[in-house]
């Protein structure tokens, strides 16, 4: 038997009367609805004065570098989803990559000082995991070198290290609700946040063609489908115990492997939304013959992420910046990718299947 991997398909036959009726609210209108009560769901949640429902995460964080293109450099996780990077060369600017901690696979204060040259307009930073480190040290660096602190949260939503919420973080930050996010949407969603207004309406603007009282700007069609906006706020009044329940797995997961495997590393101040559970291997030959096994058991792992953002074939092409080892390693980065995996971690798992996949990865070590 399969091991659902997000979960969302037995969400959906848990609360498939509740979806019921918000179709059915969305088919009888006789107007189109509007965003409106999940931005002011997430401003009431964040505490940012304004926030923007858009199509993606991927189009929040390229919206997010208002006012950098060609001839800035923005630096980035060279571990991370793609979005994180490509949003850099949307906007005609370069991605500057930059290596992690193995500790937290969140970009390191050392690899920013290294890269940041005259040209640094912006540095994106990445909860990675829906993990979060203090950032208090960078974001100092940050404004002493007049660099824009941009927060990717788009993993973190539920998230907090010290008080501090992911997507409270720096000039403006994103959220994503795509499917295999701990809110997901049916057809994804990004959310963008900031206390800045003008910022705030300049992506009110592009993301509907750029229209104000008329066309004033190239813009873009990313407005969010309403019917999905009403299912990620309705998913929202959830996410407390969603979170609750995948703590109690994570906790389940660190206790019987972190003997035998890399288990995340997690700041004493951390609240998690554990999006992901990962873990680490000694190699690529026992991460392939531990994700054979889990297959015999219906379960297909994941590896977040295959390989480091800039040894993808798109940066052969593409102009960018990358790190230097400072010593004879291949760079952290590459190291992460070489041996993560991630375990399935949602709400819906059973305690028989987490058995089994605890289990499973004991016997194939």
């Amino acid at each position: 038997m399969k091991i659902s991997y997000n979960g969302w398909d037995r969400e959906y036959q848990e609360n498939r009367e509740m979806y019921h009726i918000l179709f059915d609210q969305a088919m009888v209108k006789e107007v189109e609805g509007s965003t409106e009560g999940l931005e002011s769901a997430i401003a009431s949640y964040t505490g940012r004065s304004h926030c923007v429902a858009v199509a993606n995460a991927t189009d929040a964080l390229r919206f997010s570098l208002w006012g950098i293109g060609p001839g800035d450099e923005v630096l980035v996780s060279d571990f991370s989803w793609i979005s994180t990077s490509s949003c850099i060369s949307m906007v005609g600017a370069t991605p500057v990559f930059c290596d992690i901690s193995l500790q937290s696979y969140h970009i390191t204060l050392d690899s920013i000082k290294r890269m940041t040259t005259n040209k640094t307009k912006a540095l994106i930073y990445t909860h990675l995991y829906g993990s979060m480190s203090d950032t208090k040290e960078i974001e100092h660096w940050c404004i002493n070198n007049g660099i824009r602190f941009i927060e990717d949260s788009a993993q973190s939503l539920g998230s907090s290290l010290g008080g501090r919420k992911a997507g409270t973080i720096g000039e403006c930050s994103s959220y994503s609700f795509n499917g295999n996010k701990v809110v997901a949407g049916i057809s994804g969603g990004g959310m963008f946040m900031t206390d800045n207004k003008e910022h705030a309406d300049y992506v009110k603007r592009v993301r509907r063609h750029g229209k104000d009282k008329d066309f004033t700007e190239l813009g873009y069609n990313s407005k969010m489908f309403i019917t999905n906006a009403d299912i990620i706020q309705y998913r929202l009044t959830q996410m407390p115990k969603w979170q609750e329940r995948r703590n109690e797995i994570a906790a389940i997961y660190t206790k019987e492997l972190k003997y035998d495997v890399i288990c995340q590393n997690i700041p004493v101040a951390l609240e998690h939304n554990f999006h992901k559970f990962v873990i680490r291997f000694e190699g690529k030959e026992q991460r392939k013959r531990v994700k054979d096994a889990l297959k015999t058991i219906g379960l297909n792992a994941s590896i977040h992420y295959e390989k480091p953002l800039s040894k993808n074939s798109l940066y052969i092409t593409q102009k960018h910046r990358k790190y230097r080892p400072v010593d004879s390693t291949l760079g952290n980065s590459r190291i992460a990718s070489d041996t993560v995996m991630s375990l399935p971690i949602h709400a819906w798992l059973t305690d028989e299947e987490i058995d089994k996949i605890f289990n499973t990865i004991l016997m194939a070590i």
